[in-house]
């Protein structure tokens, strides 16, 4: 199995350079070999950073255990800090090696394979990577520097002492501060921390009271336990044990057993060692290994040779002693921070968040007590392991192969049957009985709980889950999504009983029982009691096979509610219905089932086929479904006999007590199918009793048959294979990337932290991993039965290995500031970034519609408030003559800066859906509030000119009516003319002059080079894309409709498709089933003469139109609502006009060319502006770009865009006579490299573009201005032979 998993996983990731023990790695280099370490293990092995150092390298820690995506309990956990002083270097190297040692033996030897599985181990090679950085290889005494910190702090004298109250200021250690929070958090029971100067184990205290400079020996209260553990460092070192080091600088020094107690040797206030007893429930000693601190690196083979044994052996100490549990002698909750007291030890320990503990000892006999806070509860018990005396420290043992003999204490845990505890009441819980009891769970567990609502039942009752995980708030990467959905028919309530025993089971049971722990502790598990809460209320107990309560308020059935695959489904879509489409889509579930009563069988998808007949309807995963079936059936001492209700339906039989749907009889518009078809989750239906709705009597004994069965089928969804899909260079995580196995026709997504969980049944299978942009890779993986196989893809984008290996041309480099910002770029478009940006600005708001007169206060107001931010543009004024304001947001507002992209937002061109006015004006507020306070949003105001129009419209605006969803008052100016019909450029299609609202719009557009303009309006939840006017081809579509589909997916409800508003009076009903929120303008409503359209042709911008709900004019207490809803998408807009296109074109000389063109995708055309600057928008994929200027020959080259990753092409196009040079400098924000120009300012603009279908000259006549629009200009058909495009990665 270890060498199928080996040979696997090296044909996904770059091999690494076999080890030559002769060299030093620095941090590139030590960064390149553990990420590849960390790519070909990862079965055991995984990489992380707890933060960062001054200067920006990341603090790595490998983690070393089997399964190390999962939670470890009952596994110690151990680590080891090296290079902690950058000058004393054998430490980082000798880690290096350990972890190589683990990885590379785990599997092969005994002793390896047992302490990778049965120990939770950490490993920092170097805590200091900046003074690593200054040292010099060869300086013995650290006279050259890089013992300290970048900040000039020695870390092993900043931590928090217990005789020393000096602080330092944490700015200055960033290192020492990132390691006191993982000490903190992982609660680690042993640790070594390896130094260099000398050849000795030191033990605490380093400092004593009075700080003596030395011979103050300053003993622990486990001083004994200290000495055994520095002993069996010391014993097992050939050259440490002598205790006689002979160091060139002290040769006289020695160490009697080669140990001494840190304060007796001299006194070091502020170390690493005390500081993780005192406050860390941890033990650590000091490793002085060499005595050159940075030794040259021919030295490395022998200092590891004579440290192997120390390191592996100090290992095994974390095994001594006892461990055991904490719990609640009555409920069996897991108290928190319990301290446990050993009798005669003045050093208390606090347990783990798992109520675990790990307590060293010296001592046979012993007494233990626990110590509960009085809020806590004063009832505890203690389940502990056998202990085993270790040897003491004066009377230590040696084996003939000089390791320290010491008794390693094996885990006794109990089983789950001795020790769990079962459901103590049973009864039928109505609604507001099973509200408070989830409140009750939620609150008495909040570390494994979270209670939400996915929805409202027609009655508005909530639609709950409970979520239990030791991660219960968000997806936590690599863990699977489970589920259970009961009560869906509101009178089959065995379901909706069962669930609530399952969760105090889990509740009351996680700690203390290995299985519960398990499963809680490594799966994010579901829990919906009632889907039907409504119809439950009116069911009737003692119900055995009737209908009363079955349906929802409304009478209709919701397992037959859902889109199928073969019927149309005509019935309108429940509320109830809604929510779980709504839930389904948004959290990545792996498993489900939905409970029923009514029969005992496992039912598998699929429940319907295309004649609506009782036959076996086979889906491509049916070898799956059945396995997942069986594991619940079998385990139910009932169901897998197969014949489950004798009494009422006696020819009713299921073979192993599972079923076809479809063959059992027909059900179009089930759940279960459309999990599977819509989502990556697999769902079967489960029926749980003969009698629908039991005596309240009998429903312990419903327990009992389905507890072992409800476990089971959770085990289910940690069968198959599960992994991550990430970049091959750069290791970012790709979300969206498609999961497809051969000869099975399902496919399945990434999640989006690129992880992904795909059910099999055992057998060997070739999966291949797929995205935009990149090379599909397949594996061919072994699954077993009763574990999950883990299959990582690296993918290589398409053309990055040509970019890679391109060596000629120049290089350009990115500076730190650019560099900076396209890491937040990244950061935002991938994972839970835009989250995490929304969840930590938030503004207090007082929601309300604002007439003109207060809507220009208040844009003054921000303008007198955030001066060095906004400037305020008066456009223009209305027919009536309001003024139409555009707030600029920038750091240099009211300056032209052709290097950054312009954004404009704009609303209320039609005055009666003023909903979008008032969103701007919160968003403008938004972004002025948090500017200089939260990084992101400052950064992007800084990179970005921000133009937000709050009312193109605001005569129309104040003869609107609030509350009236329809009405057409106010959609016009105050001649009466609907304003998104006015905007035309060309002279020949104008048959009067525009309104002025219009003329200032224009104006507007043309005058300022935009890169996007977004567009609210109100009337529908959608967003669209050009062209209003019908058209029957539109250029650059793809890239268009992908900017309206970024918008709806970041809105909670847009993205559903599924709006079902009313007509509102458009020509045709087009509000139901949009496919991800969005479609073409035209396909809503064509019309001439709309801003969309003017944009698009004229501004050279493409602009979506959003709406951001059905009513016009919603009432005022909804405003909130819908800036919560849209807040995030208006913020992914931000972050979009950052991709795409952009660069600079100028001649050899570095001249800057105005006037050349850039052409996508042989259509739309871009040209130069001042500062040879342009910027154009694309959607992922491959794009064809070609580059002409008068004189030179037209060169084409594919450009590959993909998820937030920059990068630079040169063009050179030479021309046919004197062959001097152009340079076209191309940043490609969604590209496969990464490079930037340091010549030039991140951020360009997109230019006006060429359009050949207009051919006559354009007159503006209302600007007074004539402009060609180029028509015959540039036709250079020359051929020849494409340049080489240099693209250096970085």
């Amino acid at each position: 199995d270890f060498g199928l998993l080996g040979t696997r996983s090296a044909r996904a990731s770059t091999e690494e350079a076999v080890e030559t023990y002769d060299i030093y790695y620095n941090y590139n280099e030590l960064t390149k070999r553990l990420q590849s370490l960390a790519q070909k293990y990862p079965h055991i092995a995984n990489l992380s950073t707890v933060g960062q150092s001054v200067e920006g390298r990341q603090l790595w820690v490998m983690r070393i255990t089997r399964d190390p995506d999962r939670k470890s309990l009952g596994k110690p956990k151990f680590k080891y800090v090296g290079n902690m002083h950058g000058d004393e270097t054998v430490s980082r190297q000798v880690l290096v090696y350990l972890v190589e040692y683990l990885l590379t033996k785990y599997g092969e030897e005994e002793r390896i394979t047992e302490l990778v599985n049965s120990t939770d181990i950490y490993i920092m090679p170097s805590m200091n990577p900046d003074g690593f950085e200054k040292s010099t290889e060869g300086d013995c005494s650290g006279d050259h520097g890089g013992r300290n910190n970048a900040k000039n702090k020695d870390l092993n004298r900043s931590f928090p002492d217990q005789f020393d109250k000096a602080t330092v200021d944490p700015a200055n250690i960033p290192e020492v501060m990132a390691v006191m929070r993982w000490i903190q958090e992982k609660k680690f029971v042993l640790s070594g921390n390896l130094h260099g100067g000398t050849v000795v184990a030191s033990y605490p205290f380093d400092d004593s009271a009075s700080h003596d400079q030395e011979g103050h020996y300053s003993p622990s209260a486990d001083d004994g336990l200290f000495r055994h553990l520095a002993l069996v460092y010391s014993q097992n070192h050939p050259v440490m044990k002598t205790g006689k080091p002979h160091c060139p600088d002290m040769p006289e020094e020695t160490f009697k057993d080669g140990i001494t107690n840190g304060a007796a040797w001299y006194d070091v206030p502020g170390g690493m060692q005390d500081y993780n007893y005192i406050h860390g429930n941890c033990l650590e000693i000091t490793m002085e290994l060499s005595c050159c601190k940075y030794p040259f690196a021919s030295e490395l083979q022998r200092e590891w040779d004579l440290n192997k044994e120390s390191l592996l052996a100090y290992i095994e100490q974390v095994h001594i002693g006892v461990r055991g549990y904490v719990k609640d002698a009555v409920s069996g909750a897991v108290p928190s921070n319990v301290s446990i007291v050993v009798a005669g030890v003045r050093h208390n320990l606090t347990t783990g968040e798992y109520g675990d503990y790990y307590l060293h000892i010296t001592e046979l006999n012993f007494t233990l007590t626990p110590v509960v806070s009085e809020a806590a509860g004063s009832s505890t018990t203690v389940a502990t392991t056998s202990v085993q005396s270790i040897s003491h420290p004066d009377s230590s043992t040696t084996s003939s192969s000089g390791s320290t003999q010491t008794p390693v204490v094996t885990s006794v845990s109990p089983t789950s049957h001795q020790l769990a505890n079962q459901p103590q009441e049973f009864r039928h819980h109505n609604y507001a009985d099973m509200e408070l009891f989830l409140r009750k769970y939620s609150s008495e567990f909040p570390s494994i709980t979270h209670l939400y609502s996915i929805g409202q039942s027609v009655e508005k009752r909530e639609l709950y889950v409970m979520v239990i995980s030791d991660n219960p708030v968000t997806h936590e990467h690599g863990e699977p999504e489970f589920k259970y959905v009961a009560n869906m028919h509101g009178n089959e309530v065995v379901g909706r009983e069962l669930m609530l025993n399952l969760i105090e089971y889990l509740c009351r049971n996680y700690g203390t029982d290995p299985e519960v722990t398990e499963l809680v502790n490594n799966t994010r598990i579901h829990i919906m009691p009632s889907m039907n809460p409504d119809g439950y209320e009116v069911a009737e107990e003692g119900d055995t096979n009737g209908y009363k309560g079955r349906n929802n308020t409304n009478n209709f059935d919701l397992n037959r509610n859902f889109p199928d695959q073969f019927a149309n489904i005509t019935e309108p879509r429940q509320p109830e219905t809604k929510a779980a489409m709504k839930w389904l889509k948004s959290i990545p579930f792996v498993l489900s089932a939905n409970l029923h009563g009514g029969s005992l069988v496992v039912n598998y998808p699929f429940d319907d086929d295309k004649d609506g007949n009782s036959y076996y309807s086979k889906s491509p995963d049916d070898e799956v479904f059945q396995q997942v079936s069986r594991a619940y059936s079998q385990e139910n001492p009932l169901m897998h006999q197969g014949h489950p209700c004798e009494d009422l339906y006696p020819n009713d039989y299921f073979k192993d007590g599972i079923t076809n749907g479809a063959q059992w009889y027909s059900v179009p518009g089930g759940m279960q199918d459309w999990n599977y078809i819509n989502t990556n989750c697999f769902e079967v239906t489960i029926e749980l009793s003969c009698v629908k709705y039991p005596l309240a009597k009998d429903l312990p004994k419903y327990w009992d048959q389905n507890r072992r069965s409800l476990l089971q089928f959770i085990h289910q969804v940690h069968t198959g294979v599960k992994g991550t899909v990430s970049d091959m260079w750069d290791g970012r995580r790709i979300p969206n990337a498609t999961i497809s196995v051969e000869k099975i026709n399902h496919k399945i997504t990434t999640a989006q932290t690129g992880d992904y969980w795909r059910l099999l049944v055992p057998g060997t299978y070739a999966i291949t991993a797929s995205a935009h942009g990149y090379k599909p890779v397949t594996i061919y993986a072994t699954v077993s039965k009763d574990r999950v196989e883990v299959v990582d893809f690296r993918l290589t984008s398409v053309r990055s290995e040509g970019n890679r290996h391109s060596s000629s041309g120049p290089r350009p480099t990115q500076n730190p500031s650019e560099k900076e910002f396209q890491s937040l770029i990244k950061e935002l478009s991938v994972g839970q970034g835009l989250d995490e940006l929304v969840k930590n600005t938030a503004t207090e708001s007082n929601f309300r519609y604002r007439p003109s007169k207060e809507m220009s206060a208040f844009l003054r107001g921000l303008t007198l408030n955030f001066p060095h931010i906004t400037y305020l543009h008066s456009l223009g004024q209305s027919v009536e003559y309001r003024t139409i304001w555009a707030l600029e947001i920038s750091n240099k507002p009211g300056e032209s800066e052709p290097s950054k992209p312009n954004i404009r937002f704009v609303a209320g061109i039609h005055g009666n859906a003023p909903v979008g006015t008032e969103l701007l004006l919160e968003f403008a507020a938004f972004l002025c509030i948090n500017y200089g306070k939260n990084p992101a949003i400052t950064k992007l105001i800084n990179e970005t000119r921000i133009f937000i129009v709050p009312s193109v419209n605001p005569d129309g605006r104040e003869q609107a009516v609030e509350k009236q969803c329809k009405s057409t008052q106010g959609l016009t100016n105050a001649h009466g003319k609907d304003l998104d019909t006015d905007f035309f450029g060309n002279a020949s299609q104008r048959l009067v002059d525009p309104q002025p609202e219009t003329r200032a719009m224009m104006n507007f557009i043309q005058s300022h080079r935009f890169t996007l303009s977004v567009a609210l309006d109100g009337g529908a939840l959608v967003a669209t894309y050009p062209y209003d006017k019908p058209v029957q081809t539109v250029d650059n579509e793809g890239t268009l409709k992908y900017l309206a589909t970024v918008y709806a997916s970041n809105h909670p409800k847009m993205h559903l498709g599924n709006t079902e508003c009313s007509n509102n009076g458009q020509s045709k009903s087009y509000d139901c089933n949009i496919p991800d929120g969005v479609m073409r303008a035209a396909e809503r409503q064509s019309h001439l003469g709309s801003m969309k359209d003017f944009n698009m042709d004229f501004g050279h911008c493409p602009e979506i139109t959003v709406y951001t709900g059905c009513c016009l004019f919603p009432p005022a207490e909804q405003l909130a609502t819908l800036w919560t809803e849209n807040k995030k998408s208006l913020l992914s807009m931000l972050v979009e006009i950052h991709k795409g296109v952009r660069g600079i074109v100028r001649d050899k000389s570095g001249k800057p060319i105005v006037g050349a063109i850039v052409i996508l995708n042989g259509g739309v055309r871009l040209f130069t502006v001042e500062g040879g600057y342009f910027h154009a928008l694309l959607a992922p994929g491959t794009h064809n770009i070609e580059a002409v200027a008068e004189g030179y020959q037209r060169q084409r080259q594919k450009v590959l865009i993909h998820n937030a990753k920059s990068c630079m092409n040169i063009l050179f196009l030479p021309t046919a006579a004197t062959m001097t040079a152009l340079v076209v400098t191309a940043c490609i924000i969604w590209c496969v490299c990464a490079a930037k120009s340091n010549r030039q300012k991140d951020g360009f603009h997109r230019l006006r573009q060429h359009r050949d279908d207009y051919d006559d000259e354009v007159r503006l006549t209302s600007m007074g201005s004539k402009k060609s629009l180029l028509a015959h200009e540039f036709q250079d058909e020359s051929e020849s032979d494409e340049e080489t495009l240099y693209a250096n990665k970085i």
